[in-house]
């Protein structure tokens, strides 16, 4: 049984230990916990321009049976069985950007531990982003931090 790591505001981390993860909207986001530490919690910092101050990571066990959505963040989503998708993101030159998605809950019996994590990993707007500079529309600015500068500095539509 593959273990996945699911990345949770800390502020919520007596919750989720209490009840589970509930899903989301669009599912419950997950990825698996590969020997590359770096690709397993790179969603970090991209989450936490979103407003979490600190994140930690909620470790579960799935069975490889199971189905979830897999694909990167901006294509679309196959569903296939989870040892699948995990073969594929350890099989592909460049798994970041890639994300698992379920379409079910994580009760309280199926988490195993919460951890805190370093809080500088992962990449932000998008993976390989470093040197390039951000999007000025007014779209991708939206209620950012800071981006009223960047609108400013890098144009506006």
């Amino acid at each position: 049984m593959p273990t996945l790591v699911h990345l949770a505001d800390e502020r919520h981390a007596a919750k989720i230990k209490k009840n589970g993860l509930k899903m989301g909207r669009r599912g419950l986001f997950c990825m698996p916990v590969l020997p590359h530490f770096y690709v397993s919690h790179q969603w970090l910092r991209e989450l936490k321009r979103f407003g979490g101050k600190t994140f930690v990571g909620v470790y579960f066990k799935m069975e490889s049976s199971e189905k979830v959505y897999a694909g990167r963040y901006n294509e679309p989503h196959r569903h296939i069985e989870l040892g699948e998708a995990i073969r594929e993101i350890m099989s592909i030159e460049d798994p970041l950007g890639y994300e698992l998605i379920l379409d079910r809950k994580i009760t309280s019996g199926e988490i195993e531990k919460i951890r805190h994590l370093p809080q500088n990993i992962g990449w932000r707007y998008q993976p390989h982003a470093n040197g390039k500079p951000p999007c000025g529309c007014k779209f991708c600015q939206l209620g950012q931090v800071k981006g009223k500068r960047i609108r400013e500095k890098f144009g506006s539509l």
